[in-house]
C-alpha cells in the first residue's frame, strides 16, 4: 500500500504537469480516442492496470491476472452492436481506456476504466466516461453499473457526477490485500 509520502510524491507530479494558471499542460491534452481493438491492446492494457495498480496501491499479480481474464473474454465474445471499448492514446501508446460490457439485455457493465497517471486531471476521464454512457443510451441499455474499490476517491467522484449510486459495498482479502469492493448502478431511463 502506497504510504502518505508515495501520495504526496504522485500529487506533486500532478502539479508539476499544471501550469500556473492551473490548466493542464498542452502537451498533455494532445491525445485521440479509438474503439477498435488491435493486436496487442489487449495485453498491453493488462499491463497498465497491472503496473498501475501495484506502484499506487499494492496489488499483487492476482489483479493483473484478474484483468487479464476479464479482457481476454472481452475479446474472444465481443459483440460490437453491444460491447465497446475506447482507447485514448498518444504517439501510438494508450494512455486511457473504459470499456462497456454487455451483462443482459437491459444491463451493461462499465469496465477497465483506466487513466494514466501523467493525464490525469486533463479531462480524459470525463470524455472517456461520458463516451461510455452515450454508448449506453444508443443502445438503450435500461441500467449500467460498475464495482471499484473505496480507494479509487476521484474515479468515485466522476462516477457520482454522472449519476451513479453506490448500491453495495464488500470488503474482502483480495489482490494481495484488504479491500472494499464498491458497485454503483445508474438508471438510464432517468435521464
Amino acid at each position: 500500500m502506497m504510504g502518505l509520502s508515495g501520495r504526496k510524491s504522485v500529487a506533486s507530479d500532478m502539479h508539476l504537469k499544471r501550469r500556473k494558471n492551473g490548466a493542464p499542460d498542452p502537451s498533455l491534452t494532445r491525445w485521440r480516442l479509438r474503439h477498435q481493438i488491435r493486436p496487442g491492446d489487449i495485453g498491453y492494457l493488462t499491463y497498465l492496470h497491472g503496473i498501475t495498480y501495484a506502484k499506487e496501491y499494492g496489488y499483487d499479480q492476482r489483479f493483473e491476472a484478474y484483468v487479464a481474464d476479464g479482457l481476454a473474454e472481452f475479446a474472444r465474445s465481443f459483440n460490437r452492436d453491444r460491447d465497446r471499448i475506447w482507447l485514448a492514446e498518444t504517439s501510438d501508446h494508450i494512455v486511457g481506456s473504459i470499456a462497456i460490457v454487455r451483462h443482459s439485455k437491459a444491463a451493461a457493465q462499465l469496465r477497465w476504466f483506466f487513466v494514466d497517471p501523467k493525464y490525469r486531471g486533463t479531462g480524459m476521464g470525463r470524455r472517456l466516461l461520458k463516451r461510455a454512457l452515450h454508448f449506453c443510451k444508443q443502445r438503450r441499455y435500461r441500467n449500467v453499473f460498475l464495482w471499484t474499490t473505496s480507494e479509487l476517491i476521484a474515479a468515485q467522484r466522476l462516477y457520482t457526477g454522472a449519476g451513479f449510486k453506490r448500491t453495495r459495498k464488500k470488503t474482502h482479502r483480495i489482490w494481495g490485500r484488504t479491500i472494499t469492493e464498491e458497485r454503483y448502478d445508474l438508471d438510464l431511463r432517468n435521464g
